[in-house]
């Protein structure tokens, strides 16, 4: 098993400072997330060779290792333009994987989940000019349901991943995504969402959220009434409404071995203690 860290919260740190950050934490893998100079959100990418050697040069100087990169493209968006983009822009990014010396990489589903037919067409017709990309560079692809995308459910989200067929394809779980996974039923059946994802369940992403359909749908209050924006928080264990037991001890029911990832996004003012404190945690539940 890996336990990452996401450093979103160090984004602002040139990045061989930002791995030495990681390393100092004690941390053993980054999951490299998106950065304005390096990886932007839905643009292309921004790393040339000299980032790169940058990235590797901090990451050989420290021991820390890459377990995986996240980009986030709009590769199910149903603009075609904005699709065939998109592609482009992830083609680059597996490139510089490469180079890397990764061979996983996450992702969302994306799209628009009131154009969900439309996006799921988009998000096909991406996975037959990339799957051959990940399959001829031996990359790992595991994709994870959001809050606004097209696909934003446990269930359905697995169902998808199981249907691309691929044994390098898989799920990963978002723990503070738990109350959107689970649908509108009240409060959220971790155990049952996970063993549903079973074999294919191969990353988890950790951090806090608050219930947003407690308290009858007034947890939160939004206006305009009925309006569709969606809500969750990244916060530390112990700060929001997951259920931690339930979830650290159906990783060990189900024998996880996969990566871990912490992604506390909340508190960027006291981001070190905060990255401390989950990385003992997690540590502490996942040998258990």
């Amino acid at each position: 098993m890996k336990i990452a860290l996401d450093p979103y919260m160090f984004r602002g740190l040139p990045v061989a400072e930002m791995v030495r950050t990681v390393a100092d934490l004690g941390y053993e893998y980054i999951e490299l997330s998106p950065r304005a100079e390096f990886m932007p959100f839905f643009l292309h990418p921004r790393a040339d060779d000299a980032r790169v050697a940058e990235l590797r040069s901090a990451l050989r100087e420290t021991g820390v290792k890459l377990s995986s990169i996240l980009p986030l493209y709009k590769w199910s968006s149903p603009v075609e333009q904005e699709r065939q983009d998109a592609v482009r822009y992830w083609r680059r990014m597996i490139e510089v994987a490469v180079e890397l010396d990764v061979n996983l990489m996450n992702s969302e589903f994306n799209g628009r989940p009131e154009r969900a037919a439309e996006s799921e067409g988009a998000f096909w017709r991406s996975m037959e000019e990339l799957l051959p990309v990940f399959e001829r560079e031996g990359i790992a692809l595991n994709l994870e349901a959001h809050p606004d995308d097209f696909c934003e459910e446990n269930t359905p989200a697995v169902d998808l991943v199981r249907a691309i067929n691929r044994p390098w394809v898989n799920y990963l779980y978002c723990a503070p995504h738990t109350f959107h996974l689970s649908g509108q039923e009240p409060g959220a059946d971790i155990r049952r969402m996970m063993e549903y994802a079973g074999d294919k369940l191969q990353h988890v992403h950790i951090a806090d959220s608050f219930d947003h359909k407690g308290s009858s749908g007034l947890r939160y209050i939004l206006n305009p009434p009925g309006t569709p924006a969606r809500i969750h928080q990244h916060l530390d264990i112990g700060q929001g409404e997951v259920d931690w037991d339930e979830f650290f001890g159906t990783l060990r029911d189900l024998d996880f071995d996969g990566v871990a990832t912490v992604c506390v996004f909340a508190w960027e003012e006291r981001a070190r203690e905060s990255s401390e404190f989950m990385l003992k945690r997690v540590t502490q539940e996942l040998a258990s």
